[in-house]
């Protein structure tokens, strides 16, 4: 069984496949007039955030509390850690509370693999972002969006996304999403294409598992789905475009680019969206964009992952959880 859930590097197939899988059944848990599961009564989790944030936040506590969780939320504003307190004293202090899991947002990477690997905590360590490395759930959410779209919920159960052509544009060189995707997406057997100028890509892109393209038009007639990334200005130091107009002309995705799209092919975006700088307001707000469905399917995965962390069951594709016969229960 795993313990920890640091990377979308360290998912298997098998894995991920899996997580899907629970993940639609715990979206059948938010059509029952109870949102709520027994599985995890008598546990307490602790949301510790380090960066600010908004829907990751609210997504993990949203699914911890649907499956009866005790739940902590943890903000570095206001609490010792404004005073010089480091991760190390933080981490002792939940473990003398007893805690069962954290999910950590960290601006430094590498973070949440120090949490779990440093033996100061004996607890289950959730990757909920860290600087510019890993969001392995966000990756998850991304691959459970695309496959219930272009294969179907019911008809995509056991599925992966071989053969899918999914291309990401932006501001790569920043984005643990495009990171994370990367990496699940290769392991789901897609074939992914990075779109973003040479200044926001990193160093060693070239030994990533995907194709590096600086041309938006030439990838969009043959994508199933197009990721667009927000240019992350709080990361930056340095000029990498010239101008936001000039960014947004050659790789923003407006009306007409999306025109231009395989009719089944969706659009989808982490979040926050920069309106009318990667994404124009016409594309944010046609049925083709899936950013509503992304939070929603959020839950569902945050669910999935608490659950088979600490539910008991181990990661193992024969040994799906069967969450549909659970009894539902108000806490």
């Amino acid at each position: 069984m795993q313990r920890h859930l640091i990377s979308a590097a360290d998912l298997t197939r098998d894995d991920a496949v899996l997580i899907l899988d629970t993940a639609e059944e715990m979206a059948r848990v938010a059509d029952r007039p109870i949102k709520k599961l027994p599985t995890l009564r008598g546990r307490t989790i602790v949301n510790l955030f380090f960066e600010d944030s908004t829907r990751t936040r609210i997504s993990f506590e949203a699914a911890e509390k649907r499956l009866s969780a005790d739940v902590i939320n943890f903000s570095a504003k206001g609490s010792s850690v404004s005073k010089g307190e480091s991760l190390k004293d933080t981490a002792q202090t939940l473990e003398a509370m007893g805690v069962d899991a954290v999910v950590i947002r960290h601006g430094a990477s590498g973070a949440p693999y120090r949490l779990a690997n440093s033996g100061w905590i004996d607890a289950a360590v959730v990757n909920a972002g860290d600087g510019t490395h890993q969001h392995p759930t966000q990756a998850l959410l991304d691959a459970f969006t695309m496959r219930r779209r272009l294969i179907g919920p019911d008809a995509g159960l056991g599925q992966d996304l071989a053969g899918r052509r999914i291309t990401i544009v932006g501001d790569v060189l920043h984005s643990r999403v495009a990171r994370s995707n990367v990496d699940l997406l290769h392991t789901l057997g897609a074939e992914v294409t990075l779109v973003a100028p040479p200044t926001l890509l990193p160093v060693g892109i070239e030994a990533w598992p995907c194709e590096v393209s600086y041309d938006l038009d030439s990838t969009l007639s043959k994508s199933d789905a197009v990721m667009m990334l927000r240019v992350q200005r709080e990361r930056m130091n340095a000029a990498f475009f010239p101008t936001e107009r000039e960014y947004s002309r050659r790789y923003g995705l407006d009306g007409d680019r999306m025109a231009r799209m395989p009719e089944h092919a969706v659009v989808m975006h982490p979040g926050p969206m920069v309106r009318g700088m990667e994404i124009t307001a016409e594309v944010a707000d046609s049925d083709r964009c899936t950013v509503v469905e992304q939070v929603t399917n959020g839950v569902s995965i945050r669910m999935a992952v608490l659950y088979l962390l600490l539910g008991g069951a181990v990661f193992d594709s024969k040994n799906v959880p069967a969450v549909t016969h659970t009894r539902t229960e108000e806490k």
